[in-house]
């Protein structure tokens, strides 16, 4: 069992910057493929960064690429994704999920954890 929670939610202007954790606890976080999830009001969720376990490799939505950084300290069972040139659509929920098996790069089938999400509000 995993259990995760995020934070460093919040409101900021576009342009801005936010860091958001997700502090994992209850088994070997090293072992666990880590990811970044959104969902804006009336729309699916979709992935938004992955960092995989092991050698970290990582993996971004297109629509975040060159914005967002995903990083992991498996030292301190934290996740973090770092946004910077925060635009109003990045505006959503944003869940950390955890799996240790394989799967598609943003399949939500495959990740068995997920935190309770954090607010990002982004206005113009």
């Amino acid at each position: 069992q995993v259990q995760l929670v995020e934070s460093g939610g919040g409101s900021v202007q576009a342009g801005g910057s936010l860091r958001l954790s997700c502090a994992a606890s209850g088994d070997t976080f090293s072992r666990y493929s880590m990811a970044w999830f959104r969902q804006a009001p009336g729309k699916q969720r979709e992935g938004v960064a992955l960092i995989s376990a092991g050698p970290g490799f990582t993996y971004y939505a297109d629509s975040v690429k060159g914005r967002f950084t995903v990083s992991r300290d498996n030292t301190k069972n934290t996740l973090y994704l770092q946004m910077n040139s925060l635009k109003p659509e990045d505006t959503a929920m944003y869940y950390c999920a955890a799996r240790n098996n394989g799967g598609g790069w943003f399949d939500e089938k495959s990740f068995n954890y997920w935190g309770q999400g954090t607010q990002v509000t982004v206005s113009s």
